[in-house]
């Protein structure tokens, strides 16, 4: 497959903050490209879940990183997928009269299309040049799917739609998967990576497939379930880990962030999400929790620096850099890439 270079990264992914107005046809513009994927929480009043919205599944259609509930669906939720950004109607966890973030990718545009890589179908809505895929399929017990990329994952978001489930995350860093693997971490959950008793989990992930084991949660037969794929692009995305030292700290990504999620794996500790549209300027520390519904806060102990080629850490934040403590995490970026694929950087 040729490489593709992202010389753009606002069309693929972009931040929105919005004001909502609690009515219905309430149209949010300004994202810069039609999204795939849109992840919004309510950053101010009374705690809400974080919700999850994607083309694959369809309109009006809900899941909630910080909440075990099965897929909701309500006429009153997300309407469309709009060509400049998305429109909500009046549920309040997307459009009270508060303050909201939104997160938005770009997958295919589409509802997917059906992908027989594996020994099980899935529907797959997919952007190669991003490394981002939408996978949706049913549960056959252990199987493989395809999910289009054309490039190895290296970070793999697993939920259960029809019951009450964890939600499962794949990390390159964590683990080499096979047919014996049992490690897991929980994207709903403070929990440490771990391991699941006797149930496999993820068994193989490669440039056109990803295996899930006999764990109920991400392989159930007959179940259904959604699975977001991604791959590190040059100047745009990284999925990468890191040691924490209660201090200063350095996480290259090779661009200047604008987004980034951090989870400690050898302790309990929450999902910080920071990005440049609400933490307008450095020392960042505006934190939303992805397994909380809380609202978002200002942690005095949380350092953060998106620098022009990576992450400065220089605080005491246990989820995000405690002395010796073991991390992995996502980010995208706001560089540009020239044409021969080196990243522009600030002077």
């Amino acid at each position: 497959m040729a490489y593709t270079t992202i010389n753009k990264s606002t069309d693929y992914f972009n931040t929105k903050l919005y004001s909502g107005n609690a009515s219905y046809g309430h149209a949010i513009t300004g994202v810069g490209f039609q999204p795939d994927w849109v992840w919004i929480k309510r950053r101010d009043g009374s705690a809400r879940n974080h919700e999850l919205y994607d083309a694959v599944r369809g309109t009006d259609k809900s899941i909630y990183s910080s909440s075990t509930s099965a897929e909701s669906t309500s006429v009153n939720l997300l309407h469309s997928f709009d060509s400049d950004g998305f429109t909500v109607d009046d549920h309040a966890g997307i459009n009270g009269n508060d303050s909201f973030a939104s997160w938005n990718w770009k997958a295919g545009n589409s509802s997917g299309s059906s992908n027989s890589d594996g020994s099980q179908s899935s529907t797959v809505s997919v952007n190669t040049a991003a490394g981002f895929s939408i996978v949706k399929y049913t549960g056959y017990g252990a199987a493989t799917y395809g999910h289009g990329l054309g490039t190895t994952p290296q970070m793999i978001i697993i939920k259960k739609l029809n019951s009450s489930d964890d939600w499962f995350v794949y990390h390159h860093t964590l683990l080499t998967p096979s047919a014996t693997q049992k490690q897991f971490i929980l994207l709903n959950s403070t929990d440490a990576f771990a391991s699941n008793g006797s149930a496999t989990t993820f068994t193989s992930v490669s440039n056109s497939t990803f295996g899930v084991g006999t764990d109920d949660k991400i392989s159930e037969s007959g179940d259904s379930f959604i699975a977001y794929a991604f791959a590190s692009k040059t100047g745009y995305s990284k999925f990468g880990s890191y040691t924490g030292t209660n201090g200063l700290n350095f996480i290259y990504t090779g661009f200047k962030p604008k987004w980034c999620m951090f989870k400690r794996t050898d302790g309990t500790d929450n999902w910080k999400i920071l990005d440049s549209a609400r933490s307008t300027f450095n020392i960042m520390n505006e934190t939303l929790s992805a397994d909380t519904s809380s609202a978002e806060a200002s942690e005095s102990d949380v350092y953060v620096d998106f620098l022009s080629n990576g992450i400065r850490l220089d605080g005491t934040n246990g989820a995000i850099n405690a002395n010796g403590g073991s991390y992995i995490f996502m980010a995208f970026g706001q560089s540009l890439v020239g044409s021969n694929n080196v990243p522009c950087t600030a002077r």
